[in-house]
């Protein structure tokens, strides 16, 4: 059963009656594709039926991983970059404490990231963070020699044996990488660090599922059986035999599949709730790295409001009608605070107290969204009861079911990510990395010329 409530009316209204229902046929075909693996990328499709076949003594062993580290240390640092770190970070900012690193909650470690980007300033001071601490490493990365990450892990290694000593570090550092080769599993095999496998049949962007996102998450002190619960019960609300019209991500892969030929080539996603911001992260990189090919693509873009309202809001109503927006609502918040009264009433708000401050951001939400769609904005709705991990669990599933049918609708694969490796060939060139000589050549004379 799927607690997850989508409505399209205020999008499907932007196109012809009827255009919705023709899907149908192109669904049904795209999601049969997927299930009898004959569409493109079928050798990644490791995720499609996961959350069922996830055994308890898999989820054991990560939970008894997890319990290792929350005993022996006060920070642990996940290093990966791209899908080896969204999907954990936005599972663990969704659920946890907005200041947990001033917090200071002494039943679980602080998790800090790193290895998802290069910069200088944040290594160090990250490094400067992690002295004197007692902290582990989760070291996600399938080949082990992605620049970033592998930067990052060989940082945090020396650092973890020099302040802890080896045999620490070794208990405390756990690799997550592939089965049998690349520098990743070798160094794991090599210092006798815990590891687990990332499967040959998930691409990084579906792995949340995986160890990839199952540890950290379990780290953090959240209950991943309860998240791979949620996952389970929404791949049973979306399966093939799940009539068209009460099939969410059928609907969804529909409606934006039909927005996107009708001119909308920009879908923005929106949340009112700061806890968010990271599942938004991880739902641009799924589908802007799924879709972005071929020269074709909805362009994925997120908004935080109503913070973004006071800054994008102006483009949003009144700029290009390129765009459409799918709206991330929590129905409930798992705090209650209530509006003061006050008896200056300087800024006029005391027709609020009382009021729980939820109903004024409630407002808020809905008064944009018809100011929106008035402007000329398609609008889905989707809403979650409220977060914790077995929502999660189904909107995670959700957004990553409609992605491969949406991706085979619009008739790439979505499972590959070709044009990812280009700046790294000139970063590599620029780098005078031994084998790219000759491409070192070229590209230095082209900045040159």
């Amino acid at each position: 059963m799927s607690n997850i409530k989508l409505d399209i009316t205020n999008a499907a209204c932007f196109l012809e009656k009827g255009v919705i229902e023709a899907f149908e046929p192109e669904i049904k075909a795209a999601q049969k594709a997927l299930e009898n693996r004959t569409c493109p990328g079928n050798d990644f499709l490791g995720w499609l039926h996961l959350p069922s076949s996830i055994t308890h003594e898999f989820v054991d062993e990560i939970e008894e991983t997890a319990k290792t580290l929350r005993e022996n240390c006060e920070a642990v640092v996940i290093a990966g970059i791209g899908g080896s770190y969204l999907g954990a970070k936005a599972v663990i900012d969704a659920l946890g404490n907005s200041f947990s690193w001033l917090v200071n909650d002494k039943s679980s470690p602080t998790m800090l990231f790193a290895g998802n980007n290069i910069g200088e300033d944040y290594l160090y001071e990250l490094t400067e963070y992690l002295k004197g601490k007692r902290f582990g490493v989760i070291n996600i990365s399938k080949s082990g020699t992605t620049t970033e990450t592998a930067l990052a892990f060989r940082l945090l290694k020396k650092q973890c044996e020099e302040q802890m000593g080896k045999d620490y570090a070794r208990k405390v550092i756990v690799a997550i990488t592939d089965e049998k080769k690349g520098a990743a599993r070798t160094c794991a095999d090599k210092e006798g660090y815990k590891s687990f496998i990332i499967p040959d049949n998930v691409g990084g962007r579906f792995s949340v599922l995986t160890p990839v996102g199952l540890l950290p998450v379990a780290c953090a002190g959240f209950d991943i059986k309860a998240l791979i619960d949620g996952a389970r019960e929404m791949e049973s609300a979306c399966g093939m035999d799940v009539p068209f019209e009460n099939n969410p991500a059928a609907q969804y892969a529909a409606v934006r599949n039909g927005l996107y030929r009708s001119g909308k080539k920009i879908e923005i996603m929106v949340n009112f709730q700061p806890k968010l911001h990271f599942m938004s992260e991880w739902w641009k990189q799924l589908y802007g790295e799924s879709e972005g090919k071929d020269g074709k693509g909805i362009f994925p873009a997120s908004c935080d409001f109503t913070t973004d309202l006071h800054s994008m809001g102006q483009w949003i109503q009144d700029g290009e009608r390129s765009i459409f927006e799918t709206v991330l609502s929590i129905e409930e918040p798992n705090k209650k605070l209530l509006f003061p009264n006050d008896e200056e009433n300087l800024d006029g708000l005391n027709f609020l107290a009382g009021k729980r401050v939820d109903q004024v951001n409630k407002m808020a939400e809905v008064g944009t969204r018809l100011a929106h769609v008035d402007g000329g904005v398609p609008n889905i709705h989707i809403s979650i009861p409220q977060l914790n991990e077995k929502y999660l669990g189904q909107l995670i599933y959700f957004f990553e079911i409609a992605c491969g049918i949406s991706g085979n609708v619009l008739g790439v694969n979505p499972f590959n990510q070709p044009g990812v490796e280009a700046y790294k060939k000139n970063m590599f060139a620029l780098l005078d990395k031994p084998g790219y000589e000759s491409e070192s050549k070229a590209v230095k004379q082209r900045l040159n010329a």
